[in-house]
């Protein structure tokens, strides 16, 4: 990886850090540690697959600029995302770590923890299929943009939002955050509203991807959307 690439990634994970435990103004948060240490070891060993198998992915997934092609309502989501996630992080400091607004059942929080592997690991294999899974909403003609109809794509068409979703309220459990865990579907249900419109984008500017649409017919969750 390069040295960019390097001090994003360890930027994130700082910066996830320094937020959740100054919110909950202390160390002795046993289940933000063991929220941080799942968060880096499961992220690290995604970036490390990406930088020796798909690089120019990885390059992609750092780069959340304005690119040519992306539609101007994809930018303010794009950039609005970044403030709803650190604005969370913070709020389940302070709920999980600080004042126990919503304090689950140890289970629970063993729930969140096993589920955070299993929604990174569903966006490993997103990654692992899809190489054009760019963090804005573009057709990318430079790099020759294909529908991919494969793998957890043949189960739905957006398994990468699918696996976040599973993510996002996995991470809530693991931070002991109930209120967390609303916050995360109120997230998850923003994203379907982004799914609509990159699907537009998508059926507008991809040859075969109206006929993919009829193929795989759900979005996100099989039987359901």
């Amino acid at each position: 990886m390069t040295p960019r690439v390097w001090a994003v990634v360890f930027g994130m994970f700082l910066l996830t850090g320094f937020l959740l435990f100054a919110s909950a103004g202390t160390f002795y948060w046993v289940d933000g540690w063991w929220f941080l240490v799942l968060y880096i070891a499961a992220g690290l060993a995604v970036t490390l697959w990406l930088a020796r198998n798909d690089p120019a992915l990885l390059r992609s997934r750092m780069d959340i600029r304005k690119q040519e092609g992306q539609p101007a309502w994809d930018r303010l989501v794009v950039h609005a995302a970044q403030f709803i996630w650190w604005g969370w992080l913070i709020f389940m400091g302070l709920d999980g770590g600080r004042f126990g607004w919503s304090s689950l059942p140890n289970w629970l929080v063993w729930v969140g923890r096993a589920g955070m592997l299993v929604g990174i690991w569903g966006i490993y294999r997103t990654f692992r299929e899809n190489s054009f899974g760019a963090p804005v909403v573009r057709i990318q003609t430079e790099r020759g943009h294909t529908v991919i109809s494969t793998g957890p794509y043949a189960i739905v068409r957006h398994p990468m939002y699918a696996s976040a979703g599973i993510m996002l309220v996995a991470m809530a459990l693991a931070l002991n955050s109930g209120w967390g865990v609303l916050v995360a579907l109120l997230i998850e249900y923003a994203l379907t509203l982004r799914i609509k419109g990159e699907e537009q984008v998508l059926r507008d500017g991809l040859p075969g991807y109206v006929n993919y649409t009829r193929k795989v017919r759900y979005r996100l969750i099989p039987f359901i959307w």
